[in-house]
């Protein structure tokens, strides 16, 4: 019997990340305004190909800091960087650091395009880990995001840590000599995958599951001025 545990979870938020659409738009205004554009990714990665695509003859990937001694570009003063919104926050801002080390004069996009479903959910794990045996974290294999939360739970201190699909994953084993579990998940993992989790680790010992919030995941966005002038229009009438 395993003893009881005290048990956090990270509810499931809407994961759809709409900083993606405004990237592309950052891609092709540093493109028109001729800088030559670094973009902080993965090789293959659907969102990095799409961004690329939008201006590929201003754009250059860069994976990490190693790949930095070797950028090449038209004017060190006309230099800017955008990012894949799903990467690790650690590992952008490293990459920038280096990236600047080079360019000093390097251009920021005008606003943080790490995604903030992804950044609060890494942020949320780091705290979680430090008390935890296990950090179990629910999505898919193929999610950067869900595979990334089991890098950072154990880089912040967590026993173990693994990615699972659902509940019919979990291996019994990983929880013997667990006293404490923690719940997490990938930004778009359907709640019920998340429940099924508590509930298997429930019947075995892990009740009452708490929410654990570090910060706000809201974004507010301005109407667009067309409605904004019906909305002020229809108020005079």
């Amino acid at each position: 019997m395993h003893r009881q545990a005290e048990e956090r979870s990270l509810k499931t938020i809407d994961a759809t990340c709409p900083l993606v659409t405004k990237v592309h738009h950052e891609a092709k205004r540093f493109a028109n305004e001729d800088y030559d554009i670094l973009l902080i990714g993965h090789a293959g990665h659907e969102e990095v190909e799409g961004t690329a695509g939008e201006a590929p003859d201003h754009i250059q990937l860069v994976q990490g800091p190693e790949d930095v001694p070797g950028i090449v570009v038209r004017d060190p003063a006309r230099v800017s960087w955008l990012s894949q919104t799903t990467l690790s926050v650690d590992e952008t801002l490293e990459t920038v650091a280096a990236i600047r080390e080079r360019f000093p004069l390097l251009l920021d996009p005008p606003s943080d395009d790490i995604c903030y479903a992804t950044q609060n959910r890494q942020l949320a794990v780091k705290e979680i880990a430090r008390e935890a045996d296990l950090v179990i974290v629910v999505g898919s294999g193929n999610s950067s995001n869900s595979v990334r939360l089991v890098e950072v739970a154990l880089e912040a201190g967590a026993r173990t840590s693994y990615r699972v699909d659902d509940a019919s994953e979990i291996d019994e084993a990983w929880l013997e000599g667990v006293s404490t579990v923690s719940v997490t998940s990938g930004a778009s993992v359907p709640e019920e995958l998340v429940e099924g989790v508590l509930a298997f680790l429930a019947e075995r010992g892990y009740p009452d599951a708490q929410a654990v919030h570090s910060a706000e995941e809201s974004l507010i966005f301005a109407l667009p001025k067309e409605l904004r002038r019906d909305l002020k229009a229809a108020g005079r009438s």
